[in-house]
This record gives structure tokens, sequence and C-alpha cells, in this order.
């Protein structure tokens, strides 16, 4: 296997079956990988906002209440941290912690796919086929592209 870049139409991608040979092969292999690289920052944000939606619920099920938008004194009072409420407000099963922990599973699944995905395609650029490497660049910024200004939703 060469450890340079080549512009060739044949290449092997991550299993044996994945044997791309003539220009057909290489398009559709290019419009995969471009497509999982889109897919895999598409990923990230969604992780991120899962992250943040599971930081509000925690601190939610810590305090007991959900943040009000009033501002008198009374409300300033009630919303702060003081250590009577960090502390637990019952002894029974809070109904917060199954959801909690639901999302904790999902993100962890998320982070699974995540990793193998990104590893995937770093195994693809390690092909040394320029036709491959450009569809992950482009597949990444294009992803980049369209799914960081979702960020500012949050």
């Amino acid at each position: 296997m060469s450890m340079t870049f080549e512009l060739s139409d044949s290449v092997t991608l991550l299993f044996d079956f994945w044997d791309v040979q003539g220009p057909g092969g290489m398009v559709l292999s290019v419009v995969v990988v471009f497509l999982l690289t889109v897919f895999y920052e598409l990923l990230k944000v969604w992780r991120v906002c899962l992250g943040v939606k599971s930081k509000l619920a925690q601190r939610q099920a810590l305090y007991g209440h959900t943040p009000s938008s009033r501002c008198d004194d009374n409300s300033i009072l009630e919303s702060s941290p003081s250590a009577s409420s960090l502390t637990p407000l019952d002894s029974h099963p809070d109904p917060n912690r199954y959801s909690l922990l639901m999302m904790h599973i999902i993100q962890t699944v998320l982070h699974l796919m995540q990793v193998s995905l990104g590893y995937m395609v770093m195994l693809c650029v390690m092909s040394y086929n320029f036709w491959i490497f450009l569809g992950v660049i482009l597949g990444s910024t294009l992803g980049y592209f369209i799914s960081f200004p979702l960020l500012d939703q949050i």
C-alpha cells in the first residue's frame, strides 16, 4: 500500500468487500464518505444540544423547581442555592432520575456512534486516495456549515 496520496480510481476502503474499481465506483464511494462525514458533524452538534438539555434537567432535579423569570425579592431568595436547598427534597425515588438515566444512556450511545464514525472516516483518509480525502474534507466543511449555526438556537 502506498503511503503517499494518489489520484487513482481503485482503492479498498475499510472492508475487503468495499473494493472500488473504476470511476463510477469511486464517485459512489466519495459520495458515501461525504455523507458519513456530514452525519459525523451533525452528530457532534446533536450531542452538544443534548448535553445542554441534560444539564438543565439536572439543575431542575437538584433544586426541585424550574427557573422562573420573576425578579422580586422573594423569588431571588427562593431560587438561591443555600445549604437547605441543596439537600434532597424527599427520600422517595425521583421520577426525574429515570429521565436523567435515559438521557445519559442516549448520550453514551451517541458518543459510541461518534467515536466509531470518526475512526472510520480517519481510516478512509488513511487509504491515501485523493478523491476520498476530498470527500471527507468537503463533507466536514458542509456538515460544519449546516450544523453549527444550530448551536445558537440552544
